[in-house]
């Protein structure tokens, strides 16, 4: 945290001196297809994702109630094209990228039950030191500069990574991204002809 902290204000400062245009983007629980559940530094989601296809009890430290603001992998990748893309003179600024909605770790697990047709086993352990308990960001500077709002609710992106995480399980890393860029095109078709037909 501190080294991200650094370089926003290095940012800000070759802004200030050098005029060069910086806009620093703070992402929140990113998650979607091509993430790996694995590992120390693994997103919540994918690991819960994994474990509920592995039929293995997700671990969560705590009860469960304490909350995270998920972002769909598609609405960071949006953030960034509106930045680099804005037409305002950026000078170092700091905006938050999210979903701007908050869920319990309870609910989470619900919805990809939900999503996987089957209730889930959730194995509760002791809450970790130091973790926050609730967390929201603040979207509104973000809309301000470069016009982000997030267009794909975080329940909207479990499909996706779902399928992505099945696949990847069962027939390997590169089965798994032929798999979401298929359903993306079918997706992109869809909608284009739905457009055509308004």
């Amino acid at each position: 945290a501190v080294t991200k902290l650094a370089c926003e204000q290095y940012c800000a400062v070759f802004a200030r001196l050098y005029g060069l245009e910086t806009i620093c983007l703070r992402y929140f629980n990113v998650f979607g297809p091509h993430q790996t559940p694995e590992g120390v530094y693994a997103a919540a989601i994918p690991r819960f994702i994994d474990a509920a296809l592995a039929g293995r009890p997700i671990r969560i430290f705590g009860d469960g109630e304490q909350t995270r603001d998920f972002c769909y992998v598609d609405n960071a990748v949006r953030a960034n094209l509106l930045a680099a893309n804005s037409p305002r003179k950026l000078q170092g600024e700091v905006v938050n990228i999210a979903g701007a909605r908050r869920v319990s770790l309870n609910a989470l697990c619900a919805e990809i039950g939900r999503a996987l047709g089957r209730t889930l086993n959730v194995d509760h352990g002791p809450p970790r030191v130091g973790d926050v308990l609730h967390s929201l960001a603040d979207i509104s500077r973000a809309h301000e500069l470069i016009g982000y709002e997030p267009l794909v609710r975080w329940e909207d992106g479990l499909a996706p990574t779902i399928q992505f995480l099945d696949v990847l399980r069962t027939s390997g890393l590169v089965a798994a991204v032929l798999s979401v860029a298929e359903s993306r095109s079918k997706r992109a078709a869809v909608s284009a002809q739905s457009t055509s037909l308004a």
